[in-house]
């Protein structure tokens, strides 16, 4: 801003000197001019002053687009690390992230539902940090199309952090539930997206979004773990890696299968290094008896609600206000980072959007359901 008040008085400067000082002795000086050149200097000055003009708003455009840059989440946080228990920006301060996950990208993908204007709101508008992305591999997702997945991926990707958001790659796997089933295409999804994104800092992986049934033990999906992870570490060695826990990701709070083995048996070692564990709930569903047990994981471990919801665990249903809002508070006593879900038009009232909206918005309140108005206030606040 002072940048800006320092053109604005070299500006007037500059205008009040190319004004004659004496009107008098300013005609009488004109009286000795041609037509012709009195004409040319006042063209000269009136050219002078409109080019001045013009550097003085460029000028402003050009503070205003610094100071969002330096603003955004990336600028703000840097290279996220994991110390402790703590999700911490690249000085090693504990930080918590608060954004949005995309339902099924097979249904509301790019660019038909997540356009650059709705990429806009939520950067921008809503002040989000971070935007998961759900890559479904099965139920009509990458399996049945890979290249045109991975396209879509690679462009949403750079149009979340060109607008200086964090971006979670999830591997949004969830029928079937164990995540060995699909362990093949896990490992050339990973090695795809690692290579071709763990360069740009600020991308995270979430590796399997909500294991569950009764295979899907915490030593089942350890043992998954231990073969992604490497493969994401040879072109991503410092890139936040969430791995899922027991019974839909809810810490085994939902199980069995139970999550009590996280806590006796973590990865450790190499597959430690930035890794965190994901914790999912849904308001109107997992009330106190989830808070009161999520205290002994969030002490001991690195959580990441990778997705949450005001409503039933279905993500649909009445929105549940008090319950959700003690929940924000718990995650903030513990500094934890969270994905809502989601954003997008689907019918059900977790989707924020109404039926309707995309392509062409307009994305403001008049679109939005009312769990669109909470998480976006939410969101806003720093809630």
């Amino acid at each position: 801003m002072s940048f800006i008040l320092i053109i604005f008085k070299l500006q007037r400067q500059n205008f009040l000197e190319a004004k004659p000082k004496n009107p008098c002795s300013s005609v009488s000086s004109h009286t000795f001019m041609s037509p012709a050149k009195l004409k040319g200097k006042k063209m000269t000055r009136f050219l002078t002053i409109l080019m001045r003009t013009a550097c003085f708003f460029l000028a402003i455009i050009f503070v205003s687009c610094t100071k969002n840059a330096t603003d955004s989440p990336v600028q703000k946080h840097g290279q996220l690390q994991v110390i402790g228990a703590n999700l911490c920006d690249d000085r090693g301060h504990p930080v918590q992230l608060r954004g949005m996950s995309t339902h099924g990208l097979q249904w509301y993908g790019w660019p038909q539902y997540i356009t650059p204007e709705a990429l806009d709101t939520l950067s921008y508008a809503w002040k989000a940090d971070i935007l998961r992305l759900a890559m479904y591999p099965d139920e009509g997702g990458y399996k049945t199309n890979p290249p045109f997945f991975r396209a879509m991926l690679d462009t949403l990707v750079d149009e979340t952090l060109k607008r200086g958001m964090y971006c979670l790659i999830d591997w949004h796997m969830l029928h079937p539930g164990d995540p060995w089933d699909n362990i093949e295409e896990a490992k050339a999804f990973f090695n795809y997206v690692a290579k071709k994104h763990g360069g740009k800092k600020y991308v995270l992986y979430e590796i399997c979004n909500e294991p569950n049934g009764e295979t899907a033990t915490w030593p089942r999906i350890k043992s998954y773990a231990e073969e992604v992870i490497p493969i994401i570490r040879l072109y991503d060695p410092d890139g936040i890696i969430i791995v899922g826990t027991p019974a839909w990701s809810s810490l085994g709070i939902s199980g069995p299968p139970t999550g009590e083995k996280i806590l006796a048996d973590p990865l450790t070692d190499e597959f430690a290094h930035n890794l965190m564990y994901s914790f999912h709930f849904y308001a109107a569903s997992h009330t106190d008896d989830y808070r009161e047990k999520f205290p002994l994981f969030a002490e001991r471990l690195p959580i990441f609600v990778t997705e949450w919801g005001c409503q039933e665990y279905t993500g649909d249903g009445a929105n549940d206000v008090p319950n959700s809002t003690a929940w924000l508070d718990l995650l903030n006593t513990y500094k934890v980072s969270w994905c809502n879900w989601n954003f997008s038009p689907d019918h059900r009232s977790g989707a924020v959007w109404k039926e309707g909206t995309f392509p062409a918005g307009p994305f403001d309140d008049s679109n939005l359901k009312e769990s669109g108005i909470l998480v976006k206030n939410w969101l806003r606040q720093g809630r």
